[in-house]
C-alpha cells in the first residue's frame, strides 16, 4: 500500500442482499461515499479529488455536459489510488478487471481506473454506466472519449492545485476552445512530461494521440501556424 494512503475493499463496498437500490445521482450517495472515500486515502489524495470534482463541474457546465455525472465521476475516480504496486494487481485480480498484462507488469499505478470501475459498478448498480467508463479510462484515454471522459480526464489534470508547468495555460483556455480541443492540448502536454521525465509511456497513449491528431485531418499541435 502506498505511504501514507490507506485502501479498503471488500467489506466496505459489499452490497447487503436487500437493500434498495440507491440513486446514485443523488446529494445524499455523493456524500456518503465521499465520506468513505476520506477513509480509503491519504488527505493529500483526498484534497485532489476534492479539486477535481470542482474543476470538473467547471468543466461539465462550461461545455454542457451532466454535472451530475461530472462530479460522480470525478469523486470515484481515485477510489481505488491507495494501494501499492502488488496491491493493486491483487485487486485487479479479485475484481476481474479486464486489463492488458502489459499494464499489470510494468504500469501498475494506472491500473486503478479500472479496478475501481470494476468495483464500484458492482458494489452500487446504479452508477451509470457512463460514469463508470469515464472512471476506467481516466488514466490512459481512449480513441472514442466521450464529453465525459474528456471532462474527467481534463479535470484531473488541471485542478486549481496542480501549479507547475503550463497547467494554468491550459486551464486558461477553458471555454476558449473546444472540449475535444482542450482535451487534445492536456494529453499533448502530459504526454511530453512523461516522456521529459524518462518515464514509460503506455501504448493506448500513442494510440490515442495519433487518433485524435489525424481525426478530421487536424494537426492540433500546428494550430497557431494556421491562425
Amino acid at each position: 500500500m502506498a505511504k501514507g494512503e490507506q485502501a479498503h475493499g471488500g467489506a466496505a463496498e459489499a452490497r447487503p442482499e436487500g437493500r434498495p437500490v440507491e440513486d446514485a445521482l443523488s446529494e445524499d450517495f455523493f456524500a456518503a461515499r465521499e465520506a468513505e472515500l476520506r477513509g480509503r486515502v491519504s488527505a493529500k489524495r483526498f484534497a485532489h479529488v476534492q479539486g477535481v470534482v470542482a474543476m470538473a463541474e467547471r468543466l461539465a457546465r462550461t461545455y454542457g455536459v451532466d454535472v451530475a455525472r461530472a462530479r460522480l465521476a470525478a469523486l470515484l475516480h481515485d477510489w481505488d489510488k491507495g494501494y501499492d504496486d502488488e496491491g493493486v494487481r491483487e485487486r485487479a485480480r479479485d475484481v476481474g478487471a479486464q486489463v492488458d498484462p502489459w499494464l499489470v507488469e510494468h504500469m501498475p499505478r494506472l491500473l486503478h481506473g479500472p479496478t475501481a470501475a470494476r468495483a464500484l459498478g458492482r458494489a452500487f448498480p446504479s452508477i451509470p454506466e457512463d460514469v463508470l467508463l469515464a472512471i476506467d479510462r481516466h488514466t490512459t484515454g481512449s480513441t472514442d472519449m466521450s464529453a465525459l471522459d474528456m471532462v474527467l480526464y481534463v479535470a484531473d489534470a488541471l485542478e486549481e492545485g496542480r501549479q507547475f508547468g503550463r497547467v494554468a495555460e491550459l486551464r486558461g483556455r477553458i471555454g476558449q476552445e473546444s472540449l475535444e480541443e482542450l482535451f487534445v492540448d492536456v494529453l499533448a502536454y502530459w504526454t511530453i512530461l512523461i516522456i521529459e521525465q524518462g518515464r514509460p509511456l503506455h501504448p493506448d497513449t500513442v494510440n490515442v494521440w495519433n487518433a485524435y491528431v489525424m481525426k478530421n485531418q487536424k494537426p492540433y499541435l500546428h494550430r497557431k501556424e494556421r491562425q
